[in-house]
């Protein structure tokens, strides 16, 4: 130490000779002859030399300080790592212990540790949906019931819940991956929660009891439930709001129980797919919902002994498609609908004593089709509609017994069309309405 102090005094004492020369040459004037005189004297070189070595010394010292301050901080950051390790640590042993109280505690300490560690917040994440992977026996009665496991669950997928609903923007998870695929769920409620990033349930199990979406909103993003599976379970998007993400059922399975999206609003680009779903009893409501673009696709789905409602549904653009959907049994109602835009799809279905409802539907505008629909042994019905522009068509579509009706149904304006529709054996009753242009009896 003595040392170095020693060559920093000499390195000062040179740096100020070399720098009091220099200044000197510098500063000197213009000789006149041999008498002249020294335009600076020597104490203003002095003076200019102090100033340049106090400049030089601020200089220093603020590089210094600043040097210091990032050593500082490096060893404060390197310390809260430290930290959160070893908080990452304890609470991941909690949550892999036998007492459902030591796991809850885990739950939360992870959680806790996720909005604290915004750099590894997703490894956070990643773990409590992990354990929600892992298998779960429901079944109280069943040798591998593991006592307490419900509410730990259920305590994982409240907490979830709350960083998706927004209310802190520093902490939210809503723009994060959760990753459930395959996961067992026996209830859960997500009400009021964004999505905007990527959530998948593929290949989920949802036992008994109701999953809750009531006044979600899916923008941007997708959530995925392709190839899950619904057994006896309600699954709920109530007042669900779709303004840009996307929703996917594709695939699933349902057994009975009811897949609700009442009062739902579909705006612009919003999505929610059923393509090539499995419904097995149970019901499929989509009441009161709100098309004002947007999606809705049942593609190649699989009604047996199911009910599909969009009972006082207002359609005003967007899509609500069935191509190619198949119907054993049950019925598909868009009673007292209003439609002022849009296109309702049933091309290509095929309906196998099954009811189709429009009663009492008001058609300002859009479009329903059922062109090129088979209809055996079925019922589509018109009673008490009014027709006050939009169309609808049923051309080549293909009826074998069952019933087509249009009783009491009211028009002003639009066009019903059967353009080499073909009936047999069907009871066709127009009422009031003039049968459309190329109707053959």
């Amino acid at each position: 130490m003595w040392i170095v102090a020693c060559l920093a005094v000499v390195a000062v004492c040179c740096a100020g000779i070399g720098g009091y020369w220099l200044v000197s040459r510098l500063t000197e004037g213009p000789a006149d002859g041999p008498n002249s005189a020294e335009t600076t004297s020597a104490a203003d070189a002095i003076r200019l030399t102090i100033a340049i070595l106090t400049v030089f010394g601020a200089v220093l010292a603020g590089v210094y300080a600043y040097r210091k301050q990032r050593i500082a901080e490096g060893e404060a950051h390197r310390s809260d790592a430290t930290q959160f390790a070893e908080r990452y640590t304890t609470a991941a042993g909690q949550l892999g212990h036998d007492t459902p109280a030591v796991r809850l505690a885990g739950v939360y300490a992870m959680a806790r540790l996720a909005d604290d560690w915004e750099d590894q917040r997703q490894v956070c994440i990643d773990v409590l949906c992990a354990y929600l992977r892992m298998p779960y026996e429901w079944d109280p009665e069943s040798e591998r019931y593991r006592k307490g496991e419900r509410e730990v669950r259920h305590t994982i997928i409240r907490v979830i819940r709350d960083h998706l609903q927004g209310r802190q923007e520093r902490t939210s998870w809503s723009a994060y991956a959760l990753d459930l695929t395959r996961a067992t769920f026996d209830g859960g409620d997500f009400s009021g929660s964004h999505f905007h990033g990527s959530v998948s349930f593929a290949g989920a199990e949802f036992i008994g009891d109701s999953f809750i979406f009531d006044e979600a909103r899916f923008s941007d993003g997708t959530v995925v439930f392709r190839g899950a599976r619904f057994s006896s379970c309600t699954v709920r998007f109530d007042k669900a709001r779709f303004d840009g993400g996307t929703v996917n059922f594709d695939e699933a399975r349902f057994s009975s129980g009811t897949v609700a999206l009442r009062g739902a609003l579909f705006d612009p680009s919003g999505t929610i797919t059923f393509q090539d779903a499995r419904f097995s009893g149970g019901t499929v409501a989509l009441d009161e919902a709100e098309f004002n673009g947007g999606t809705v696709s049942f593609e190649r789905a699989r009604f047996t002994d199911s009910t599909v409602t969009i009972n006082h549904a207002r359609c005003t653009a967007g899509s609500l498609a069935f191509h190619r959907a198949q119907f054993k049994g049950g019925t598909v109602s868009f009673d007292h609908a209003q439609f002022v835009g849009g296109v309702v799809a049933l091309d290509d279905t095929e309906f196998t004593d099954s009811t189709v409802s429009f009663y009492a539907a008001r058609f300002a505008d859009g479009t329903i089709t059922l062109d090129y629909g088979q209809f055996t042994g079925s019922t589509v019905t018109f009673h008490h509609a009014r027709f006050g522009g939009g169309r609808v068509t049923l051309d080549r579509a293909r009826f074998t017994g069952g019933m087509l009706s249009f009783v009491r149904a009211q028009v002003t304006e639009g066009v019903v069309a059967c353009e080499e529709a073909q009936f047999s054996g069907t009871s066709v009753r127009w009422g009031r309405l003039r049968p459309p242009e190329g109707w053959r009896a």
